[in-house]
């Protein structure tokens, strides 16, 4: 790869590309000097982005392909495989970042909403991490990198479709990780949790607050350092001390804490 940040002549996908955290990671893979495929729902999104984009990567002249798509499609691999080569791209990075997020009891929970969970998180992930895998173990090298969440260590009330299928992904990709090493191919998971987004509903002023005492991280800050992992071919990352510390006490939280979370949020109506 030459040196530690340049990834020119690399060529990167990433889903959900265009917005939140996967919009940073397009801009710190092309701040490297990396090729960038966007793969994105919104088509308005994505034009946007790629001004973004080819603003953040100067002086780096890099290639910024878009690519409207639907991951919960039937077809998604084969519209992916199409799009690259009708265009010669190669992507050797890849970034399976997008994702939905719910807080409602399950049996709230449209048929519809769970099924794109199943969908987006569980097929998507898993056919075009085997795609990419496919691909790269024939040419020795390649990298990836899937998004769990620190809620894969957290069944509580109101998260079950969320937390259960990111614990999916994060068993998913630490096992896929073992199997692609050999090849010469890294395959990460990222489990973040604190990010400095509207995701919490946090003013401002609180949101600063909390990056500054190292409570939250902003997203460019966490998708700079991810990235940095998955280019080590590192197993896995969680972001912050705050993070790595809690895995174990919200693993033992009683069931009365649990029970009190539903009371407090879900019973009062406040869902996503």
């Amino acid at each position: 790869m030459g040196k530690k940040c340049d990834l020119k002549n690399h060529t990167a996908l990433v889903t959900g590309g265009a917005g939140g955290i996967g919009l940073e990671f397009s801009k710190v893979l092309a701040k490297m000097g990396a090729d960038i495929i966007i793969l994105d729902l919104n088509s308005e999104r994505l034009e946007e982005a790629k001004k973004i984009i080819s603003e953040t990567a100067l002086p780096n002249q890099v290639n910024i392909s878009t690519f409207k798509a639907d991951l919960t499609s039937d077809s998604i691999v084969e519209d992916i495989e199409s799009f690259c080569r009708k265009n010669d791209l190669d992507p050797d990075i890849l970034i399976n970042n997008a994702g939905i997020f719910s807080f409602k009891p399950i049996i709230d929970t449209e048929t519809r909403k769970i099924e794109t969970f199943l969908n987006l998180h569980v097929r998507a992930v898993t056919l075009l991490s085997q795609w990419f895998a496919s691909r790269r173990k024939e040419k020795r090298n390649g990298w990836m990198l899937n998004m769990s969440s620190m809620s894969c260590w957290m069944p509580m009330p109101g998260l079950a479709m969320y937390a259960s299928t990111k614990s999916y992904i994060r068993v998913f990709t630490r096992s896929l990780h073992y199997e692609m090493k050999e090849f010469g191919v890294g395959v990460t998971v990222a489990c973040p949790g604190g990010i400095a987004t509207d995701l919490f509903g946090l003013p401002e002023k609180w949101k600063r607050f909390a990056v500054a005492i190292g409570v939250l991280q902003t997203p460019e800050t966490f998708a700079r350092k991810a990235v940095n992992k998955m280019l080590k071919k590192r197993k896995q990352y969680i972001n912050g001390w705050l993070n790595r510390f809690s895995i174990f006490f919200v693993g033992i939280l009683p069931t009365s804490a649990r029970m009190l979370v539903k009371k407090q949020l879900l019973d009062k109506g406040i869902t996503r």
